[in-house]
């Protein structure tokens, strides 16, 4: 209300400042008029009183709209006043409605504390009354068992350990024969899975073939007019061959060691020979192939007068020949095949067993491994069909089908020669291994068999692929057994690298000795 009665004072000094100013102005007017004509007293008069009427009408209007003002300004607050009261009592209403609920809500859960005090009691008085049941039952056991509490419960969980020990040890040998039973499907997939893992270290170094060139000028020669030169040798020997940076040299690539050999010969004589087109390739290939064929010939008989075999059939002379090309861990197989026959039969004659037969299977033992690059199937049942066709004894062809334990041997034929496949195979420098290795190996193996409790004696045999584990009887059980040597295995697996596999073979012997007086 104060700044609206500061407007109007100000307006009422405003016109009243206007008057001032126009009276003076008059006055000086007045003065000059006077002087000039002498007097214009009526005419000021009249401008005064004209003045003041338009001052006090201007006052008049100043002072209404004023009060219009301050009119619509109470009403305003009048109205914002009534809509805060309003807002008001509605907070108020709330505010008791929520009161009245958590008075209602204080009482419901008073009643429900003492009625949960009441089932506590209960529950407590219930539970005494059950303990006393307990201790009464305990103690009537006790009585009639003639056993302590602390007794029979040892003697429970004696009888529940025992228990569990067979249960697991016959899930375990349900388990493995499961195992075996997919042995095959699995045992392939993984062999896959290392093969696509492993390859580019293994087939580096038994795969390729290096052919050496003059010049570099050479492999564009090879290469021949738009290629046909080389596409020519690559479908006539079936192998790869690679021209990169390397400097006056071509990779041959191929798994096949024998199409890898013709074909490293045929490029080594097309080179010398300086002609090379696709008509001189082939010429040169049937030469080389005559030659390698003839050469595979030469070696399997020259390996029969080795050996001291004789009698084999024509076809199997030549997939001995033909092991002149294969290799094993980076063992010749040809040379490993001699190396058995020669075992088998020193051991022959040391047992006296047959030593021709045992000469003769060691010698074909390996026989599959020349056409596993050919046909499906593992070495051992290419060489046992390929062994029967060619009609071998039943003596050598049970050795085969056996030296790696794929069926149980049952001749001594078949027994030496899985020792001395298994001797020549893991013997220090056969397969890329050096003796301080090898004896760390063994002396690794029996480390870990004898570190478990129960076990007694452990011992290394075959080059490391058998452990004979004695243990203590009055320590393993029969059903502990089964769990020692699964135990054994895990260990093996996790802390040791090795080629093939292992055996645990867990022995458990137990002895009474009286004397008779």
């Amino acid at each position: 209300m104060e700044w609206v009665y500061s407007i109007i004072g100000v307006a009422v000094g405003a016109v009243i400042f206007g008057i001032a100013g126009f009276i003076i102005g008059v006055k000086h007017r007045k003065k000059v008029a006077e002087r000039a004509i002498g007097s214009a007293t009526d005419e000021a008069a009249r401008i005064l009183n004209s003045a003041m009427t338009q001052a006090e009408q201007k006052k008049k209007e100043a002072i209404l709209e004023a009060k219009d003002e301050i009119h619509k300004q109470r009403t305003e607050m009048e109205r914002e006043l009534r809509e805060r009261r309003s807002e008001v009592q509605r907070q108020e209403r709330r505010i008791i409605q929520k009161e009245e609920s958590l008075d209602k809500k204080t009482e419901n859960l008073e009643k429900k504390e003492e009625q949960l005090a009441q089932k506590i009691r209960d529950a407590e008085d219930r539970l005494s009354e059950a303990e006393s049941i307990k201790k009464s039952h305990f103690e009537m056991l006790e009585r009639i068992s003639g056993y302590t509490k602390e007794q029979a419960k040892s003697y429970l969980l004696k009888s529940l350990e025992d228990e569990l020990t067979h249960e697991k040890a016959v899930k375990i040998l349900e388990y493995e024969q499961r195992t075996k039973d997919e042995m095959d499907t699995m045992a392939r997939e993984i062999l896959s899975t290392a093969i696509q893992r492993c390859a580019a270290d293994h087939v580096a170094e038994t795969t390729v073939s290096v052919v050496n060139l003059p010049n570099d000028e050479m492999k564009g020669r090879i290469i021949g007019r738009e290629g046909r030169n080389i596409r020519t040798l690559e479908t006539i020997t079936g192998v790869d061959l690679i021209i990169d940076d390397t400097p006056e040299a071509i990779t041959v690539s191929s798994f096949d060691p024998i199409r890898r050999e013709i074909a490293r010969l045929t490029l080594e004589r097309l080179i010398t020979d300086g002609r090379i087109h696709p008509a001189r390739i082939e010429e040169m290939y049937e030469k080389v192939k005559r030659e390698v064929e003839q050469t595979i010939k030469q070696t399997g008989e020259r390996t029969l007068v080795d050996a001291g075999v004789n009698g084999v059939h024509s076809e199997l002379v030549k997939l001995l020949g033909r092991l002149k090309y294969r290799t094993s861990y980076g063992q010749n197989v040809l040379n490993h095949s001699l190396e058995v026959s020669y075992i088998a039969g020193l051991m022959a004659a040391e047992i006296g067993a047959d030593v021709k037969i045992a000469k003769r299977a060691g010698l074909l033992h390996d026989i599959g491994k020349a056409l596993d690059h050919e046909f499906e199937g593992s070495h051992i049942e290419l060489g046992v069909e390929v062994a029967k066709k060619n009609k071998e004894s039943e003596q050598v062809v049970h050795a085969i089908h056996a030296h790696h334990g794929d069926i149980e041997a049952k001749t001594i034929v078949a027994c030496l020669v899985q020792a001395a496949d298994a001797v020549s195979a893991a013997r220090p420098g056969a397969r890329r291994e050096n003796v301080e290795s090898y004896i760390k190996r063994l002396e690794k193996l029996e480390e870990i068999t004898t570190s478990f409790e129960g076990v007694e004696k452990s011992f290394a045999i075959q080059a490391g692929r058998e452990v004979r584990i004695m243990v203590k009887p009055e320590v393993v059980s029969d059903d502990q057994m089964v769990l020692v040597a699964r135990d054994i295995v895990k260990k093996i697996e996790g802390e040791l690298e090795y080629p093939g596999q292992i055996k645990i073979h867990i022995i458990r012997e137990s002895r009474a000795i009286e004397y008779a007086k």
